[in-house]
């Protein structure tokens, strides 16, 4: 059994516990694998291992290994330039990093060049974190109407936010209570294409923390691929 295998296995019982702890089946939890730097070889040993969702930070890597990987779904986790969102419009299922109605009218506009509807999350940085980004709690509402306003061709599924780095992830935990709230908010309303279906949230040293407060989707790199120059300096 590969270690990539193993890993995933052991990501996926953490899963399961941290579920019922919610009162919910780890099924109910999509893992996504974070490729960023990380080869089509070992992307395909994930796929072969049972990853179904892939995620990227930079759309010049989804470009570069786009067709070097086995099929699977293609998700846009990282910050997105208007300028590139042409490149990967026809590529990803779901794009997590929406944070601005510039960006969205953008993608708006290029879903509807290409004949689709894009779906999309609303990324929030609830700490106003200046290294990270992500509208702020108190925006995330309006930015929200108006996207469903003005982008007919933009699809809001949920909410993705990146937690602050803590040692013990008990530390973020209430962050990840805000955000659920938030979340649940907008589920209880009725606005034109959005559904709230989706919340993006908890990575490798979290991810358990964030399924305990409701994540359904986790973003898993390091506790599945390592770390890469680790792995470089073994090769």
């Amino acid at each position: 059994m590969s270690l990539i295998k193993d890993n995933i296995d052991g990501i996926r019982r953490r899963m399961d516990a941290a579920a019922e702890k919610s009162g919910r089946n780890g099924d109910e939890v999509l893992l996504i694998a974070v490729t960023k730097l990380h080869a089509p070889d070992e992307i395909n040993e994930a796929i072969d291992s049972g990853i179904t969702d892939i995620g990227e930070n930079k759309v010049q890597e989804i470009l570069d290994k786009y067709d070097r990987v086995k099929p699977v779904r293609w998700h846009l986790i990282g910050h997105l330039q208007t300028n590139k969102v042409k490149y990967i419009i026809d590529k990803v299922s779901l794009i997590h990093s929406v944070d601005s109605l510039h960006l969205a009218k953008e993608i708006d506009k290029r879903a509807a060049n290409a004949g689709k509807t894009m779906d999309v999350l609303v990324q929030v940085n609830p700490e106003g974190e200046e290294t990270k980004f992500g509208t702020s709690m108190d925006d995330a509402v309006k930015l929200v109407d108006d996207i469903s306003a003005e982008c007919p061709n933009v699809f809001i599924k949920g909410l993705m936010c990146i937690a602050p780095l803590a040692e013990d992830p008990e530390e973020v935990r209430p962050v990840f209570t805000e955000v659920k709230a938030l979340f649940d908010r907008l589920a209880s309303e009725t606005r034109e294409r959005v559904e709230m279906r989706y919340l993006s949230m908890g990575m490798s040293g979290d991810f358990e923390v964030a399924i305990e407060e409701g994540a359904n989707i986790v973003r898993v790199g390091t506790a599945i691929f390592g770390n890469r120059n680790y792995r470089q300096e073994e090769k």
